[in-house]
């Protein structure tokens, strides 16, 4: 395998502002492939994918070359691939539609591992209807979430689990697989937010035994685009529609409002780019990603062990979590310093990291870790290197 991190960088421009970026939770930086597309598309395609004029035909390219590279990334079906604005409007969206199924008598299963954008619809909708909400937790000294819980947790009455393939706050991957068949054994649904493992790892839906499953482009460094994908696409047809138009079908029904078709066909490109990471990547675009997205996992293996042993040589740093399967993302405290103001001395730096503070994590909040300021979250992305690294411990050691 390829995997020259100095090429990945040249196509990158953001990356020459002199900053070190260690801060994937906000979005990765973005490909010029990415950029130029998306202001092609802006200049020649149309508000809409209807019609006979050649720049509306061009929309419904762009549209169905956004659904075939969402759903080979995560090797689903394209007719069961919806695409909105961000997975966090989707799946309030995507919780509005499966409400009618989660009223008094039933229940759902939610995880303090998860971002709040796969719990707060939840709660909203088990607030208005009545389900019962069970909660799994995380092992305090790990931060993993053990499968074993499930088995108490899910009841012959629960309708639906929420869960993460991977935490963008402490890296933590749980084993998604063990609880999908628990709560299809019950004839539940299992909706996985993979928006945090996408840029990482192989994402199948099949393997996770997803009914539903979400990811979002900006993490791994396209537009701002979401998407909702089903891995058995009749099934959008058999949940109450939300598109403003009442002959939706498909995927359609779940598209609220119209596209923004120039940010639709940067998502194929990022997607493309990806797959193209590795140099000697060869085949159908779902063979190039496997190849690729595993050339990169080895590159970022050992420049994560890297970050880890530098950062447990800190004295008064402090790395939240060692769960046995993750991503390259994590969270560290720095003794008798709020996150905020470690993030502003990172910054002071050029170095760009994330602050998290009370109320942004429910996890977070669960290990007390907000009563004390905080923590500072960093991950890798493609075209981190060993130097950025060590820019990083070097400046926590200074402060």
């Amino acid at each position: 395998m390829a995997y020259d991190v100095a090429r990945i960088r040249g196509l990158i421009p953001s990356l020459g502002d002199g900053w070190i970026h260690l801060d994937p939770q906000a979005g990765m930086q973005i490909p010029d492939a990415v950029s130029r597309t998306v202001s092609t598309a802006f200049r020649n395609a149309a508000s809409s994918a209807s019609g006979r004029h050649i720049s509306s035909r061009r929309s419904a390219v762009i549209l169905d070359n956004a659904r075939n590279a969402v759903a080979e990334l995560v090797g689903g079906d394209p007719a069961g691939v919806v695409l909105g604005s961000s997975h966090a409007v989707l799946l309030a969206w995507l919780a509005e539609a499966l409400s009618s199924r989660l009223g008094l008598g039933t229940g759902m299963v939610l995880s303090r591992l998860d971002d709040e954008a796969n719990i707060a619809p939840w709660l909203r909708v088990a607030s208005r209807y009545g389900a019962q909400v069970r909660w799994a937790e995380v092992e305090i000294e790990t931060c993993d979430l053990p499968a074993w819980q499930y088995e108490e947790l899910i009841t012959p009455t629960t309708r639906l689990v929420a869960l993460s393939a991977a935490s963008s706050v402490v890296g933590s991957a749980p084993d998604v697989r063990i609880v999908s068949d628990l709560i299809h054994e019950v004839g539940g649904l299992m909706v996985v937010d993979a928006a945090g493992a996408a840029p990482y790892a192989h994402v199948d839906i099949s393997d996770l035994g997803a009914d539903i499953l979400t990811v979002d482009a900006a993490a791994w460094g396209g537009p701002q685009v979401g998407a909702l994908v089903f891995a058995d696409p009749s099934h959008l047809d058999r949940i109450p529609a939300l598109s403003l138009d009442p002959h939706a079908r498909g995927p359609e029904r779940l598209e609220v409002g119209g596209h923004q078709y120039a940010l639709l066909a940067g998502v194929a490109t990022s997607i493309d780019f990806l797959a193209a990471l590795d140099d000697d990547a060869t085949g159908s675009r779902r063979e190039r990603l496997e190849a690729s997205i595993s050339s990169m996992q080895d590159y970022q293996d050992r420049l994560f062990d890297r970050l880890m042993r530098q950062l447990d040589s800190l004295t008064g740093v402090i790395v939240l979590g060692r769960a046995p399967s993750r991503v390259p993302t994590l969270s560290f405290t720095v003794d008798g310093v709020p996150a905020e103001k470690v993030t502003g001395h990172l910054a002071d730096r050029r170095i760009a990291t994330v602050a998290s503070a009370r109320g942004t994590s429910r996890l977070l909040d669960s290990l007390g870790v907000s009563d004390e300021g905080g923590a500072v979250s960093v991950g890798l992305a493609p075209y981190t290197t060993s130097f950025e690294i060590d820019q990083l411990v070097r400046e926590l050691r200074n402060l």
